[in-house]
């Protein structure tokens, strides 16, 4: 069985240093530093990157052979910002994990405290939540998390009203959905669809008609078991 090894960061990887992982990825060989006998590795390699590899390719910064040798199943995470619905779930992971390790008795999050971090625009990802909420562990005395918030970090937060994505899902958080709602929302998602002729995102699609961003639509889509052909062909039985 291969090992699996993680490449964090491969667009940082310099220019000079990236033929030799080639040679590694082709050859399926090394030869350690200050030897003469190569060893053949067998491993699964996954790499990772917050650049545009593609037009570092472009800009001669990357190479292309290197690039189209990695690039065969690639996988495009999206930020943290566009999705506020995951903000609670990771909030809550972050603080069990870190009360844990500090063998503190930390069970509940304000729904103040989520309404900031769904706020917030995350510029530094999943890391930044994490590291937010270790300072807010450290901090908090009794068994309710408490942010302690800086004066610098309060004027980075937006308000609701910025974001009609986010106050949809405030709104999901603080009103957990019943089998009606789900229904309704159903109905009102699927009518959307059809309107728009299956188109999801863009200043025309559904996401923008329904006040939400492409990624909490499609979280929605999901866990209500839309499927866009499904509206597309009771669109089509309308006309025939």
């Amino acid at each position: 069985m291969a090992a699996r090894l993680f490449l964090d960061e491969i667009g940082d990887l310099p220019l000079e240093l990236q033929p030799k992982l080639l040679r590694v990825l082709q050859e399926r060989e090394i030869e350690r530093l200050g030897g003469s006998r190569t060893i053949p590795v067998n491993v699964r390699v996954i790499a990772a990157t917050n650049r545009d590899l593609w037009q570092m390719v472009e800009d001669r910064q990357f190479r292309s052979d290197l690039f189209y040798r990695l690039n065969v199943f690639p996988l495009e995470l999206p930020p943290l910002r566009d999705r506020p619905e995951d903000i609670p779930l990771l909030a809550k992971h972050f603080t069990q994990k870190m009360a844990r390790h500090m063998n503190r008795s930390i069970d509940a999050i304000p729904t103040e405290a989520l309404r900031q971090l769904m706020s917030w625009d995350w510029p530094g990802n999943v890391r930044e939540l994490e590291n937010v909420i270790e300072r807010a562990v450290l901090l908090t005395r009794g068994n309710s998390l408490n942010l302690h918030l800086n004066v610098r970090q309060s004027r980075l937060l937006p308000t609701l009203n910025e974001d009609s994505a986010l106050r949809s899902s405030m709104a999901q958080l603080l009103h957990p959905t019943t089998p009606e709602n789900d229904e309704e929302e159903r109905q009102r998602i699927v009518q959307v669809l059809r309107e728009t002729n299956g188109i999801v995102a863009g200043p025309r699609g559904a996401a923008t008609r329904l006040g939400m961003k492409r990624t909490t639509l499609l979280s929605r889509m999901q866990r209500l078991g839309i499927s866009v052909r499904e509206c597309c062909n009771l669109l089509l039985q309308e006309y025939a």
